[in-house]
């Protein structure tokens, strides 16, 4: 393993302290259980399973699953497997996605995420769209959370897709579920691995790959990721709405525009909402499954503006040297300043792309007393306590 790739991961057990490897509420129905030992043992009552091949399950494909459900509640075990398949949820009840684990597997007090790809998730939900000319964006994604069609749309320009009067999931959580959008292996074009729009959803011990706009968090969205890891190339993590990663490795496969592209929104459609990126303990590296040929040194910015209210803001982040010492860069050429309306800020970042010296002069190097002042916490940056959140998963 390259020196740097071990630095980073040694930083990441470092965190051992804060995360939980596996969730302590739903470890024993997510093992693999023996032959003639029922797979939903240990689960909630009510559980739906989905297995391609076992012949105890109830459906084959999770969007099948998805589309049974009934009022109220919901979680859904998938067994081991590689499922070749788009997932939409619409509904507005809660639902838990539970990825099943291996039998030897136990409750360990390490970080989950592993950006080798090393990690314990036997579940791979993918697809290989990739956005043509005049489609959406939306169109391409693997796991799409949105209450209907119109509110799933990403839109053109600054400004996006026209907002909806309409609110989907109130709590939509996944565990230990790979994401793959693998329409290629470079940024062919928009590929998305998710979008998550007027929704609240939260992601524990996941992976998301791809390569361009992996990552969309939309309009009135709040997103929770932790102990995860993202893979990506080009505006890889984008959005309008209010994203928090927590313990999340970024895994740079390439250099192009910025790791975040945020799409700031108009405070008339959502007053007082603190939208924008959040990126809190986690680690930005070059990932190991980086063409060799590929120069990431100095390369890989850790923002755009994608309009000029984009907000981004790292919390005692390691970053390798792969992050150009400048930091955040402008859009394109037809916009070539970063306007003071954005607010971009780091605290405490460390590793030899930390190294804030030569940093643009529109960013914010905040101090800790900054942090505290501006309430940079999950509860501050969500307005409230939520209750989407499992907090088990934190020590």
């Amino acid at each position: 393993m390259h020196p740097k790739l071990l630095s980073a991961v040694a930083f990441l057990l470092s965190c051992a302290a804060h995360v939980h490897a596996l969730s302590p509420i739903f470890f024993e129905c997510q093992k693999q259980k023996p032959g003639g030992i029922s797979p939903l043992l240990g689960c909630p009552e009510g559980t739906i399973f989905v297995s391609q091949t076992d012949p105890k399950a109830h459906f084959r494909t999770i969007q099948s699953a998805v589309e049974s459900l009934r009022e109220g509640p919901a979680i859904i075990l998938i067994a081991e497997g590689s499922y070749d398949e788009v997932v939409n949820i619409s509904r507005t009840d809660p639902l838990t996605m539970l990825g099943q684990l291996p039998r030897h597997a136990t409750l360990s007090h390490k970080p989950f995420a592993n950006p080798q790809s090393a990690n314990m998730n036997l579940v791979q939900i993918w697809f290989n769209n990739w956005v043509m000319t005049g489609e959406d964006d939306d169109t391409s994604a693997v796991l799409t959370v949105a209450p209907n069609n119109a509110a799933a749309l990403i839109g053109a320009g600054t400004d996006g897709a026209p907002l909806q009067p309409v609110f989907g999931n109130v709590d939509f959580k996944m565990y230990n579920i790979d994401v793959q959008n693998r329409a290629a292996n470079y940024a062919i074009s928009q590929a998305l691995a998710t979008d998550i729009s007027y929704s609240n959803a939260s992601f524990y011990a996941c992976a998301f790959a791809s390569y361009q706009d992996t990552w969309y968090t939309g309009k009135n969205a709040s997103t929770f990721m932790i102990d995860s890891v993202v893979f990506g190339q080009t505006d890889y993590l984008f959005g309008f709405g209010t994203a928090w990663f927590q313990n999340t490795i970024f895994a740079n496969r390439a250099c192009g525009g910025g790791l975040v592209a945020w799409k700031g929104f108009n405070q008339t459609y959502a007053p007082g909402n603190r939208y924008g990126a959040y990126i809190s303990d986690s680690t930005i590296m070059r990932s190991p499954d980086a063409n060799a040929t590929t120069v990431t040194d100095g390369k890989c910015f850790l923002g755009r503006p994608w309009n000029d209210l984009a907000i981004t803001v790292f919390l005692s982040t390691l970053m390798d040297d792969s992050i150009n010492p400048a930091g955040f860069e402008p859009f394109d050429s037809a916009r070539p300043v970063i306007m003071n309306t954005t607010y971009y800020a780091e605290f405490n970042s460390s590793g030899p792309g930390g190294n804030t010296s030569e940093r643009v002069a529109i960013e914010h190097l905040l101090t800790a007393a900054d942090v505290v002042a501006e309430d940079f916490t999950v509860d501050g940056v969500f307005l409230e306590h939520p209750k989407w959140i499992d907090y088990s998963y934190i020590l």
